[in-house]
């Protein structure tokens, strides 16, 4: 059996890295189907998982793969699918079941312009929100955005981490510029990746309640055939997974579902800060629209503009109070992103009204050029 974990320098692309990533975190499952400009991923997890002892199954369409990833992982293995924009929209579905199910997985959407169909084979970051509120009802979702090659592979690794201590599904929002670009990918050693898995429940099995929270609001997770007492079901139920078809059972439910994320947002939320130190403005971007953005504010810099960069990692749940602090101590901030202004509408709540905030934005098929960033850094 080969190694899980290529170590070493590699020259590949952002999907090959997102795919490494996954199986250097444990991944050995993954159900898809062939989407442009996803497909890479699944190619090279149809090769390399046979490898590692992992299973690789192409499905008739997304929706079945989101349903083949969820009861993979309740049979214990940690699964992802990868996809674009249309079927992502069909994955919405069962990415709900996810949820209230409390299933980890991960999802992988390398954005391409939309809607429908759109241009198939060119970028845009335009599912940002229906990454937020795809599915019907209300939840809460982490959604990681990675801006290189590099960080698709611990991104991926995090995602798994992510979604294996707090039972969720988490997605990685990457997008075609980032998959097809290859660039210099280092990947360390085995033992210096982190890796957490689920908490496994303990004590008598004829008592354990499978959706009871634990100490961090998170209920340990019993594998399918051990003998624990599980019943599944996406309808609201009680701390056993029974059916309770109250107001009642749907507020605690509710609770337990959105409380695992909102108490450990300082766990959850990632963000990097470029010369944030001492600025006049500062650009709120994520993805491969904060390369465009670093490069502009660099330029910004040497005329005497001082601006500075707030990378979004973690784009849901959203950096709520790093958006608030900033308001309250620069003249203004820029959005960058390749939609019409999706984030943008957050970082505008988030500000309200103490600093102006301004759009550049793209409706997909292109990257962002740092000049056109730099024009409005220098009209403000």
């Amino acid at each position: 059996m080969k190694p899980a974990v290529l170590t070493g320098e590699h020259f590949i692309t952002g999907d090959i890295a997102c795919a490494e990533g996954a199986l250097a975190a444990g991944c050995r499952f993954f159900a898809g189907y062939p989407i442009t400009p996803a497909t890479e991923i699944a190619e090279h997890m149809s090769s390399r998982l046979p490898d590692v002892g992992g299973t690789f199954i192409q499905m008739e369409d997304e929706i079945g793969a989101m349903a083949a990833v969820l009861g993979a992982s309740c049979a214990g293995a940690k699964s992802m699918t990868a996809t674009s924009g249309p079927g992502f929209s069909l994955i919405m579905e069962n990415l709900g079941l996810g949820i209230c199910t409390e299933t980890p997985c991960v999802v992988v959407n390398v954005q391409r312009a939309g809607p429908s169909t759109g241009l198939p084979t060119l970028g845009a970051q335009g599912d940002m929100m229906q990454a937020r509120w795809g599915s019907h009802g209300h939840y809460e979702i982490i959604a990681l955005a990675p801006d290189s090659p590099q960080e698709l592979f611990f991104q991926t690794i995090t995602a798994f981490n992510l979604s294996e201590v707090y039972r969720v599904p988490v997605l990685v929002m990457t997008d075609e510029v980032t998959g097809h670009l290859s660039e210099r990918v280092v990947v360390p050693e085995a033992s210096m990746i982190p890796i957490q898995n689920r908490l496994r429940p303990t004590g008598r099995k004829d008592r354990f309640r499978p959706f009871q929270p634990g100490p961090n609001g998170v209920a340990p997770m019993a594998i399918a055939g051990e003998g624990y007492g599980i019943h599944v079901t996406g309808l609201t139920h009680d701390e056993r997974g029974y059916p309770v078809m109250t107001a009642e059972a749907q507020a605690d439910m509710l609770e337990r579902l959105t409380g695992k994320i909102r108490r450990n947002l300082h766990d959850i939320i990632r963000t990097d800060s470029y010369r944030l130190e001492d600025a006049d403005i500062a650009v709120v971007s994520y993805g491969v629209s904060a390369r465009s953005s670093l490069a502009a504010v660099d330029e910004a810099r040497e005329m005497g503009i001082k601006a500075g960069l707030l990378r979004l990692i973690t784009v849901w749940p959203f950096p709520e109070e790093e958006i608030r602090a900033l308001a309250n101590r620069v003249r203004a901030l820029v959005t960058v992103e390749i939609n019409l202004g999706q984030i943008h509408l957050e970082v505008q709540r988030c500000c309200g009204g103490k600093s102006p905030v301004f759009l550049v934005g793209s409706a997909g098929g292109t990257v962002i050029p740092p000049e056109n960033i730099l024009e409005v850094l220098r009209s403000v």
